[in-house]
């Protein structure tokens, strides 16, 4: 209420003019849900071009797990006979420890820089920032192509996690904002559908072009095709996200005479007290904790998944036998996921129930599958396993969105995504390359890993009984500001000029 007063003193409308724009002003709900009937930027679009870019940063993790990325070392015989490697691994003479950090350098810059996007999007514009995260990443590929040696591809990819950092912890809250109310966590299984499906598309993607132009054109064409999307995001106007003051607004409540330092020291604190009230939201963290679990072998199966296959079972084009079936179960399984929630009601409870659930009987097929001594018998159980256990995708991250307020929603998806990378599939593939390397069985070290997902699925069990509140309207209209800056625009319901939110929320305001 202070700062509604602050404004209004600063602004000194007319008593008239007041009088006349807070009668016709309309809730702030349908202010940051309606968009004009000639813009050609509707939530759809919206949600198609996050997915578009989703896709190229799972499509680049899938590419560098390929064999016509990742290749092989080179070997020499007792007899003395040698043959070259191939790929990044030949290319470098790396060894399997070395092959795994790889595949995990990138996150290094991911972790860093998520909680420092996350709480930038409180003083800057958070449209803005997903612009600049991307052209980190554009330059970063272009720059992994031209490497020489370990340590500069792993300077590299280290670089483009930075840069994805924005992305990830802040579009999620765009589509939760904008997405109908009754489909909710099927527009988020849509955009992680992107997950599995870039992947797979990278195994297919890396592998074809890795073996007719050579891994480097790989990570070239990757930045071209991100360019506009980076450009995109200076030119566009600019989005506001539900329960953040706009930058502009900001400024012009901050008093002119508090120094620089004392506001960073405000912001640092601010920042210390919602990471303490996120990690004291026990919903929260049993969903990170199965998170984490379920991460950590989903992690390990992306990058080894094709060499295991073709060691196991000598299937001769695994990238592709891998990368199809992981394009057709992430597709399917993910929007199941997603619909099934919505279906059942998406109440957090409902979602525990189904990650659950899910992911138990996911994984006994999954365990199962590398019992087989078919190939054909293992890619049939394996396919029904990856059905069930990409169906956690959409439910898990509503759960991270819908059990925080509103204005912790970046934070909540950059937490998660540290927690689950630094606990999870960080450490997961050159932990599974060590234990290769000392057992040198990957079927055993294929169902040791597997079985890691029974106990993911017991953390979200547990979930279910915890008390949760859905928080989406918990912030109030004094936290979101009605000053926006010329160039901000409110994302609109497509083509309508009627507001996607509940009754609830649209009297919230």
């Amino acid at each position: 209420m202070a700062q509604d007063e602050n404004l209004r003193v600063k602004s000194k409308p007319s008593p008239e003019l007041t009088t006349t724009s807070q009668s016709m002003e309309p809730p702030m709900s349908k202010i940051s849900t309606m968009i004009p009937t000639t813009s050609w930027f509707t939530p759809k679009r919206l949600l198609a071009i996050f997915c578009v870019i989703n896709l190229l940063n799972y499509l680049d993790r899938g590419a560098i797990a390929s064999n016509g990325v990742n290749g092989s070392r080179g070997t020499c015989t007792e007899d003395g006979t040698c043959t070259s490697g191939t790929g990044i691994q030949g290319d470098f003479n790396l060894n399997n420890f070395e092959d795994g950090v790889l595949s995990s350098a990138f996150l290094v810059g991911l972790l860093v820089a998520c909680p420092i996007f996350a709480s930038l999007a409180k003083s800057v514009n958070p449209f803005r920032l997903i612009g600049v995260g991307l052209s980190v990443w554009t330059l970063a590929t272009l720059c992994c192509g031209l490497s020489f040696n370990f340590w500069s591809i792993s300077v590299c990819r280290m670089l483009v996690g930075f840069g994805e950092a924005s992305f990830i912890s802040l579009a999620a809250p765009f589509i939760d904002d904008n997405a109908p109310v009754a489909q909710k966590t099927a527009w988020l299984a849509i955009f992680y559908m992107c997950i599995p499906t870039g992947y797979a598309l990278g195994y297919v993607y890396g592998g074809l072009v890795g073996s007719y132009f050579g891994w480097r054109y790989a990570f070239w064409v990757e930045s071209v095709l991100m360019l506009p999307f980076a450009i995109s995001g200076f030119f566009m106007n600019p989005l506001q996200l539900k329960g953040f003051v706009s930058a502009d607004s900001e400024k012009a409540l901050a008093p002119e005479t508090v120094s620089s330092e004392v506001q960073g020291t405000l912001r640092f604190s601010r920042f210390l007290n919602d990471m303490k009230e996120l990690l004291l939201d026990e919903v929260y963290v049993v969903n990170v904790l199965g998170y984490i679990a379920y991460n950590f072998v989903i992690g390990a199966y992306s990058y080894w998944g094709p060499k295991a296959g073709y060691n196991i079972y000598h299937m001769t084009d695994a990238d592709l036998i891998f990368g199809g079936i992981t394009i057709f179960c992430g597709i399917v399984g993910t929007l199941a996921g997603g619909f099934v929630l919505d279906f059942m009601t998406n109440t957090l409870s409902n979602a525990f129930k189904l990650l659950s659930v899910t992911t138990f009987i996911g994984a006994a097929f999954c365990f199962g599958a590398f019992l087989f001594r078919s190939m054909y018998g293992f890619l049939a159980l394996f396919s029904i396993g990856e059905l069930l256990v990409f169906a956690t995708q959409g439910p898990v991250n509503y759960v991270c969105l819908r059990c925080v307020k509103p204005s912790l929603r970046p934070l909540s998806m950059a937490l998660s995504t540290v927690a689950i990378h630094v606990f999870g599939d960080v450490p997961s593939s050159p932990l599974v390359g060590v234990l290769q390397d000392n057992i040198n069985n990957w079927r055993t070290t294929a169902l040791i890993l597997t079985a890691i997902l029974f106990p993911a699925a017991g953390i979200w069990f547990i979930g279910i009984f915890l008390r949760s509140v859905d928080r989406f309207n918990e912030d109030n209209e004094h936290q979101v500001s009605t000053v926006e800056s010329s160039d901000t625009m409110p994302l609109l319901q497509e083509m309508t000029g009627e507001t996607s939110a509940s009754p609830a929320q649209s009297q919230e305001c």
